[in-house]
């Protein structure tokens, strides 16, 4: 039943992209390999597009996911702070975002490319408007002294996390659209760096570095795969690996985080910013490479504190 179903809900959603765009969806020939085919067959450029290796590669990490979030919460209710849940509570929830997630991603399978081409500049502008009503006082939620989350009443959104989307499509849009000056850093470079910025800004404000630098990275790979020549990469690599040396040297709690984690069995850190990082290391020497057993951890029964944003 839910296959017929989930096969209804793509026909569906092709037959309406298909009305939207107003001519059919591609189709490549190709030829099918195999005893049973003899000549050049057509087959539909989805299909073609079909990576089944990565597919089971994601259901394998998805179903791991699943054993350790179980793994890791079962002792929860043990806390007097989490007393009331049940031992499955985080693996009902974690089973209920992937169900959405898998429903997201067989939506998004159905949009073709020229239709995420037209929309990416418009996709880019709502995550900055996001980026910006999270900063707002009582409009954004704040959790361990960060502003990260627009709540939506039964879950909270992170916009951050749309901007990490939005700037593949838009980034990858503007460098179709500046293929032919893609050489030449004022005219095609800079634009696109001056809108990571804003988007950098934005993510410094909350505050959220590393979203920050998933996005850089985002922007940099598609540069590169863009065709933009090595020297002027390198120079753009060097840019930014100053301009966050200079973020981490004008923050004082950024720097301790740093020294944190050169040492962090020294007196000041180990029951700091080091406190974490060396029960990490604990646990990996207590279980080396293959671990102690699934079930047989000891570090979370409540040795790990909840992260906090200074």
């Amino acid at each position: 039943m839910t296959a017929a179903f989930l096969t209804s809900l793509s026909g569906r959603m092709r037959s309406w992209f298909r009305s939207a765009e107003d001519k059919p969806i591609d189709v490549l020939p190709v030829r099918v390999g195999g005893p049973l085919y003899d000549r050049p067959t057509r087959t539909p450029a989805s299909v073609l597009g079909l990576d089944q290796a990565l597919i089971w590669v994601v259901i394998a990490l998805l179903s791991w996911s699943l054993v350790m979030v179980y793994s890791a919460s079962i002792a929860m209710p043990d806390n007097p702070r989490f007393g009331k849940i049940q031992p499955y509570h985080f693996l009902l929830r974690h089973t209920m975002s992937i169900g959405m997630a898998f429903v997201g991603a067989l939506l998004a399978f159905q949009v073709p490319m020229n239709v995420w081409e037209k929309v990416a500049r418009k996709l880019f502008v709502v995550s900055i408007l996001l980026l910006v009503a999270v900063l707002i006082p009582h409009v954004g939620t704040v959790v361990n002294g960060a502003r990260r989350w627009l709540s939506l009443g039964i879950m909270n959104f992170q916009p951050s996390e749309l901007a990490k989307f939005s700037i593949l499509i838009y980034a990858a849009d503007y460098m179709v659209r500046k293929m032919e000056v893609k050489e030449r850093f004022f005219r095609a470079v800079l634009p696109m760096g001056l809108a990571v910025v804003v988007v950098g800004v934005l993510l410094l404000a909350e505050p959220d570095m590393g979203a920050f630098m998933v996005i850089v990275v985002i922007s940099m790979g598609i540069l590169f795969l863009g065709g933009v020549n090595a020297r002027m990469f390198f120079i753009i690599a060097l840019l930014v690996v100053a301009a966050f040396a200079m973020i981490i040297a004008t923050s004082e709690w950024r720097r301790e985080r740093i020294f944190a984690y050169l040492d962090p069995w020294d007196e000041k850190h180990a029951l700091g910013k080091g406190y974490q990082l060396s029960h990490a290391l604990i646990a990996i020497g207590r279980g080396e490479i293959f671990g102690v057993g699934l079930g047989r951890s000891v570090e979370k029964l409540h040795w790990l504190p909840e992260a906090h944003t200074d």
